[in-house]
Order: structure tokens, then sequence, then C-alpha cells
């Protein structure tokens, strides 16, 4: 009977061990780094925790989401920001349009409205200093002004479990992602490590909140078509872009395809040719050890696909010795803005030829 119980707990082990090798091998724990850009990129100093980027279509303003992530763990928060940078003069540092922000503004996921009857209006995902609980995090609305930014109105709600990323579909609507179904803690921690399908994605409209995609695997950057029929949805641990047709009528979803990407996808953007940009983690443990320690790199990654056939292209890898942890990639013509979860500062890449004709 010994013998019987010995031989059951090696297999037992074995079976652990197997799913650590998995779990390391899915994380990219073993995955050899070798740099390269499709052109040549400098660092733009001044936001702090650049995590989201998006470049307005009409004027070519990029607006970065800039939270410092460091300062908001350590409980010596500061205040977050959204920050403009005018591709047209890169000579011209990013520009603070939050300058009278206090730390309960912490901007992460942003989506720019950029309505063809020249009303413009950004969306923020806002986790508040001192608050891990769906009643602190919010949506911020701002219309665009001459002026800079004018705020219009914090929309909370207990559906707002984790949100991370949102992409405007209207003057007042929106997607949202919940990258996980629980608070910040041991069971977040149980939930992203076991790869569990139990986040959601929520639309909100006339109503209010309400779901539209359930049993996710950490969804976190989301965008949408240029004709808004496509919704296209990030799964970090679950290294692939979901696909959905939208009906924007009844803002139904579809679910249509899966493209396996290899890598912990970040944020989103689309392209004026329809092609998706995607920051990448190569190496998603790397990030918290990273979060944890400056001094540890977290490689990062820029992704190129093209939502119709599949393709996938690497367009940027580093090891994190000029960036790490790579978290949105915004493009317009031949211009890269590359941001990231920590670090001072993005990414401003020349590429060799137009990216987006």
């Amino acid at each position: 009977m010994r013998r019987v119980l010995t031989i059951v707990a090696l297999f037992a082990l074995l079976g652990i061990g197997v799913q650590v090798l998995r779990l390391l091998w899915l994380a990219g724990a073993f995955r050899r780094i070798h740099p390269h850009a499709a052109g040549t990129c400098r660092l733009v100093a001044g936001p702090v925790g650049p995590e989201d980027i998006t470049i307005h279509p009409r004027t070519g303003i990029a607006y970065v989401s800039a939270s410092d992530r460091r300062a908001l763990r350590s409980g010596r928060a500061v205040p977050g920001a959204i920050w403009a940078y005018d591709l047209g003069t890169p000579d011209t540092p990013p520009v603070n349009l939050t300058p009278s922000a206090d730390a309960r503004f912490q901007p992460q996921g942003l989506s720019l409205w950029a309505g063809a009857d020249g009303r413009d209006v950004l969306f923020v995902v806002n986790h508040p200093a001192g608050g891990d609980t769906p009643a602190a995090y919010a949506v911020e609305i701002f219309d665009l002004t001459e002026n800079g930014l004018l705020h219009r109105a914090t929309l909370t709600d207990p559906l707002l479990m984790m949100p991370n990323d949102l992409v405007a579909v209207g003057l007042d609507r929106f997607y949202v992602t919940n990258s996980h179904a629980h608070p910040p803690g041991r069971l977040q921690t149980i939930e992203t490590y076991l790869r569990l399908a139990d986040a959601q994605v929520l639309f909100y409209g006339p109503g209010g909140f309400r779901p539209a995609l359930t049993d996710l695997v950490f969804p976190n950057g989301i965008n949408v078509s240029p004709d808004g029929k496509t919704l296209y949805v990030a799964s970090t641990t679950g290294r692939s872009v979901r696909v959905y047709a939208r009906d924007p009528a009844s803002e139904t979803l579809t679910f249509r395809r899966d493209i396996p990407l290899g890598s912990g996808p970040d944020n989103i953007e689309v392209a004026a040719d329809g092609a998706l940009w995607i920051a990448a983690h190569p190496k998603l443990l790397r990030v918290e050890a990273h979060g944890a320690d400056p001094s540890t790199p977290s490689p990062s990654q820029v992704l190129r696909v093209v939502p119709a056939t599949g393709e996938v292209d690497e367009v940027y890898l580093d090891d994190g010795t000029a960036l790490s942890a790579s978290s949105a990639a915004a493009v317009r013509g031949n211009r890269l803005l590359i941001g990231a979860i920590f670090d001072d500062g993005f990414l401003d890449c020349t590429l060799a030829g137009d990216a987006s004709p």
C-alpha cells in the first residue's frame, strides 16, 4: 500500500511540475529576446507611467494617460495626468492638460471619440489613490475644447470591478474591460496565474452599465474597427486578441475568431488602414518584477496585426533597456509612440515606411 501511495504522490508531483513548466512557458520565461526596431526611436521625457496613448486622427495630437504607479503602490501617491504631445512639433515637450488634478486622479486606459461634427470627447479610466474597491473606480469624461480639457462627468458603478481600458463608440457610449472578476488581493492573484475565465467587458449607454461579454481571461486592451462593426479585446494571459462582430444599432456582440499572438497583449490601437497596433509583454512575469524594482528590466514589444488574415508582424522588440513593460502603441503615418506602465517617458519612433496609409 505504501508503494502505491508513493507512486501516486510521484505522479501528482510530476503533474504539478508539468503545470508549472507550462505556466512559465506561457509567460515567456524561456523566450530569448533579440532586440530590433523597424525604425529609429527616441525617449520623450515627462509623463511618468504613460500607460495608454491615443492619437487624434485629424490634428495629430497624442493624448497620454500617466500615473506614477510605484508612488501609488508605496502609499505616497502623486497626481496623475493627461498629457498632450503634438506630433507636428516633436521638439516641444508634452503638456499637462490636468495640472490642477489631485492624487485621486490616477488615469489608466483612455479613448478618444472624434465626432464627425467636430465635437471631441476623451474617456478615461480612473483608479483613485487609496481605493481598491469597485465603489472607488470610475470613468472620467472630458470634452476637448480650445482651452484644453473640460471635465463633464464621473461615472461609477459596482460593476466596475477592475476597469482597465475602454473604447468610445459615441458621445456617451463606450465599452470598458474589467480585467479581473476580483479586486486586488489573493483571489485576483489566483485568477491571474490560473488563467481563469471569470472577467467581463461592460457596455455603457442609455440605462447605465451592463455586461456585454462574460467568461473572459484577463481582458485588457479594447478597441473597434474604423467602421465600428468589429470589436477587439486583448487577452493578456490568454496571449491572443479576441474578435467580435458588433451590431452598432443593438450593441450586440458575436464572437468571430481568436488571433494567437504568442505574447501577452496590453492596449490596442487601430490604424487608419484597420491594422491593430498592440503593445505586448513577451515575458509576463518580468512586468511585476520591474514594477517592484526599476533595475529589473521587462522586455517591450510592438505587434502589428491584420484582423482579416490574422497576420502578426513584430515591429519592435527590446530587452527593456530602452523602455520596459510597453503598454501602448499608437501610430500615425510613419510615427509610432510606445507607452509604458512604469517608466518616465515614452518612445517616439520614426518608422522606415508609412505604417498607416
